[in-house]
């Protein structure tokens, strides 16, 4: 679609968006106009447009950048459930899938916030996670840990059995590698640094906490110095490749 067509009909829409129904413009155009229009990030816009095409025409709504359309402007309205459903309900290729995975994880954020009515710390959004998976409809179905695939966990984790302290060079080498940036790369090298010291810290405690029999002295129980049980720390759930690492 040339320039001359996007700029007649977005002004046209502006003017009359009622009278859209009785202009002739095909699908993919329309489609162009909201490719256009979620490029820059005119969300309000965007609304207008689809609140004016005719709903009786399903070629219309059948095209992914309608439907992708259409979830960034229930994810801004705060229209929560429309957003969920048509994530489940449409299939999207996987150009789309970085883009409507933020916002499926963001949406249920903020609802958990809401309902906690305080911030979510890295524990919370993990729950969060695991009990609202990403559907298949935007997900490729490659495994995940938490925020990288199971390809690019590995990876990192070879590389930091090598190199626990990667140089800038090693960095960028890594980040082409996973697709990740070099920021992301050093911070996952950082916190995995940070867990694996206080995973040797936690050891030497409870082994000076061992008696001769092999028994806690003192009367000290499993529970670690923190007064956290083992089934729900926030070590056991940080103990991989979390929103800490990106």
């Amino acid at each position: 679609m040339d320039a001359l067509f996007r700029s007649s009909l977005l002004d046209t829409h502006v003017r009359a968006p009622v009278a859209l129904p009785g202009l002739c413009f095909s699908a993919a155009q329309v489609a162009s106009v909201c490719e256009t229009l979620e490029d820059t990030g005119d969300v309000e816009r965007l609304a207008r447009f689809l609140w004016s095409l005719p709903v009786s025409v399903d070629s219309i709504f059948e095209h992914e950048s309608v439907q992708r359309a259409r979830a960034v402007v229930a994810f801004h309205a705060g229209s929560f459930k429309e957003l969920y459903h048509i994530l489940e309900t449409q299939r999207f290729t996987r150009a789309s899938h970085a883009k409507l995975q933020a916002m499926w994880l963001e949406a249920h954020y903020r609802e958990a916030e809401r309902l906690r009515g305080r911030p979510l710390g890295p524990v919370d959004k993990y729950r969060v996670r695991k009990k609202f998976p990403l559907p298949r409809t935007i997900w490729d179905g490659e495994q995940k840990t938490h925020c990288f695939k199971e390809r690019t966990r590995g990876l990192l984790r070879e590389w930091y059995l090598q190199d626990p302290y990667p140089n800038p060079s090693k960095k960028r080498e890594l980040a082409r590698a996973t697709g990740l940036t070099p920021t992301q790369v050093g911070n996952w090298f950082k916190n995995r640094r940070q867990r694996d010291r206080a995973a040797a810290a936690k050891n030497r405690l409870q082994l000076h906490r061992l008696g001769p029999g092999g028994e806690l002295s003192g009367g000290d129980s499993p529970r670690d110095s923190a007064g956290h049980g083992d089934e729900d720390t926030p070590v056991s759930i940080t103990d991989s490749d979390s929103e800490l690492d990106v």
